[in-house]
């Protein structure tokens, strides 16, 4: 495969020039200033130069900062992990379900522990979902219950073993201090012990999630921004089939 390498464009083609901005828990003075400077060119930019800064009081400063970026990259080396599903709309989604399952597919999701936000899975499973496109809760072969903010993981796995779960659909903030990292894997790790994790299928989303973080937590998908109702429907009703002909095969094995 024929190279592509790629730097960021400003004013003229593979300049290079990028606008940074940071903030300092120093109060703004010359001496805050350069050390801005330094931090950037540090960063990897040549002809690093502050524009802008302004004192935010108590002790810190912020600063925006211009330079040119002495790095590239080759996008033709560039391998994105994303989940393996054929999109279909809401109908197809109905259709298959009603022909390979013969039931409606039942999907439990919530925000998990101390994640208030609501937006996200509020925008997949709500029956208005979000830009134009439907929640689960208007696909006719689905029963999506929404939990929504701060479940506990044992809450969770405890509704859905009630409900008979085929999805599990979590929603997750990224955090600072990475704390969504641990309540995706204690969640994982309770479905293990309760030996429901090859039964269930469990999908994690949020605008920063990646399809390859969600499999390094032991998930079957991660979502990040840009996903609406199909994306998740298509991708759990062919994972179902999938895993489906999976269980068949090993008891034929077995027999």
């Amino acid at each position: 495969m024929a190279e592509q390498w790629l730097k960021p464009y400003g004013d003229t083609l593979d300049d290079g020039r990028v606008q940074l901005s940071f903030t300092l828990p120093v109060a703004l003075d010359e001496q805050a200033r350069e050390a801005a400077r330094q931090l950037a060119a540090m960063m990897g930019l040549d002809e690093a130069a502050v524009v802008h800064a302004e004192d935010m009081g108590q002790g810190f400063s912020f600063y925006i900062v211009y330079g040119q970026c002495r790095h590239r990259v080759d996008l033709a080396a560039i391998k994105v992990s994303r989940p393996d599903y054929a999109r279909l709309d809401k109908d197809g989604v109905d259709r298959l379900i009603s022909e390979k399952m013969g039931r409606k597919m039942v999907v439990v999701g919530a925000c998990i522990e101390s994640d208030a936000h609501t937006v996200g899975i509020d925008a997949i499973m709500n029956m208005k979902g979000y830009n134009g496109h439907k929640g689960l809760e208007s696909y006719h072969q689905m029963r999506a219950i929404n939990l929504g903010a701060q479940v506990d993981s044992e809450d969770l796995v405890v509704r859905a073993i009630e409900e008979k779960a085929d999805v599990i659909l979590v929603s997750q903030v990224v955090t600072q201090k990475n704390i969504h990292l641990d309540n995706l894997t204690r969640l994982a790790d309770l479905l293990e012990a309760e030996g429901l994790r090859e039964r269930v299928i469990l999908i994690v989303g949020g605008p920063r999630i990646s399809h390859e973080l969600a499999k390094e937590l032991g998930y079957d998908a991660g979502f990040g921004s840009k996903t609406y109702a199909e994306d998740v429907a298509s991708f759990a009703i062919h994972e179902w089939i999938k895993r489906t002909a999976r269980q068949k095969g090993v008891r034929h094995v077995g027999n």
